[in-house]
């Protein structure tokens, strides 16, 4: 599928007009989870699709099959471990996201090496060390003290 098609699957599926579906209670309570539970109370409106009451997941809602799991910016999403995983990589259609257990020295060279392949990295972060900054900066706080 051509790229400018799936830009406008993904412009499609980001207009849909999906209501927030939310757990019946979560306002109530401070121990549930913002995740979606089916109704199944006898008298509960929201299984009885009471309009007032929040909408129930269903098919029409669905994104294009196209375009499902898609990161918004048009890439597929491999989330990637080690440096190794990264040639196997398309820089046209896919991007990276580094899983959050990998720490900061093989996160550097994940980083270096998407860049060098050309990959896109959805959670970059900059690592270079608190301490460090440019010459002019150090200068200008010389002068300020002064």
């Amino acid at each position: 599928m051509a790229m400018d098609e799936i830009r406008r699957l993904i412009r499609v599926r980001s207009r849909h007009n999906r209501p927030a579906f939310k757990r019946r209670g979560l306002h109530q309570k401070k121990g549930l989870d913002d995740v979606w539970r089916r109704p199944r109370g006898l008298h509960n409106k929201q299984r009885r699709q009471f309009r007032a009451k929040g909408a129930l997941p269903q098919p029409g809602y669905g994104s294009p099959a196209a375009v499902r799991g898609f990161h918004p910016s048009g890439y597929k999403e491999v989330l990637v471990f080690s440096p190794a995983e990264l040639p196997d990589l398309d820089p046209g259609t896919q991007a990276v996201r580094i899983g959050g257990t990998v720490g900061r020295r093989k996160r550097e060279a994940i980083q270096k090496q998407a860049l060098e392949l050309g990959l896109k990295v959805l959670n970059a972060k900059d690592l270079t060390p608190p301490g460090e900054g440019t010459e002019a900066e150090a200068e200008t706080e010389v002068s300020e003290d002064e």
